[in-house]
């Protein structure tokens, strides 16, 4: 940090399994890339190619050469995996994954359904090529998936070898863990808490209320994902009770 303050949170640093920040990159150009890594690399723990960008994406496997060279492991969007998916094309995204040196992977079932049993028997067979992220809740908003569910699908992913349980929000922060407005569903969230360790989930939180719901919730060192490029640093400050939100959060209140 570039100076001495006191009373700071026990923020853990890079490389780490726990208070990881998950970038979402839409379409940022080479040069939009290397200049957000610029001031936000020791912030940033995985990027994710949103959706199916990757596939439209000019010049991707320079871009993915550029994370790398900064030590950011790189991960296709859960929607370009059903997407092959869909097609019968389950080996030909690993040879995807394979080809482009992609050692992430997500797995997801938010745009088409797949019986848990068989999406289980993907992430143990995407196991032997990486690590890999699996996505619990529907994009559609309409389809409530109860507690109890939400607990069931994720232990069982992990259990298949997912590292990360991601828990969706889409892209907005609108369904899954949230309400159409964005507010959380706190019951929810909280009873997955009480049967799957937090630091095996990654909570997709897009916007800063989200953001500080969850930093409050667990702590500076909660996983966050969908975090817009723009918002790693202002993200970072609100972690550690440098932003208004959190001012107060890491304060010893008996010298205040």
């Amino acid at each position: 940090m570039n100076f001495n303050l006191t009373q700071m949170p026990d923020r853990l640093v890079k490389p780490r399994q726990s208070g990881i920040t998950m970038v979402m990159d839409k379409g940022l150009s080479l040069e939009e890339a290397r200049n957000f890594l610029s001031v936000s690399l020791p912030h940033v723990d995985i990027v994710k190619l949103g959706f199916g960008t990757s596939y439209v994406t000019p010049d991707l496997r320079k871009k993915l050469d550029l994370y790398r060279s900064h030590d950011v492991p790189v991960y296709f969007g859960g929607t370009l995996f059903e997407a092959f998916l869909i097609r019968n094309q389950f080996e030909d995204y690993i040879s995807v994954c394979k080809d482009y040196d992609i050692n992430f992977m997500e797995v997801s079932d938010g745009s088409i359904t797949i019986p848990h049993a068989e999406k289980c028997g993907y992430i143990e067979k995407l196991t032997k090529y990486g690590t890999v992220l699996s996505e619990v809740g529907s994009k559609d908003a309409a389809h409530i998936i109860p507690p109890y569910k939400w607990i069931e699908l994720m232990r069982a992913e992990l259990s298949a070898g997912s590292t990360y349980v991601i828990a969706e929000a889409r892209e907005a922060g609108n369904v899954g863990i949230y309400r159409g407005s964005g507010e959380v569903r706190e019951g929810l969230v909280q009873e997955i808490l009480t049967q799957i360790p937090g630091e095996r989930i990654l909570w997709e939180a897009p916007q800063k209320a989200q953001q500080l719901y969850f930093i409050e919730l667990l702590g500076c060192n909660v996983n966050l994902g969908n975090i817009a490029p723009t918002e790693v640093i202002p993200l970072e400050a609100m972690r550690i009770g440098l932003r208004g939100d959190t001012f107060d959060f890491f304060l010893d209140k008996k010298d205040s």
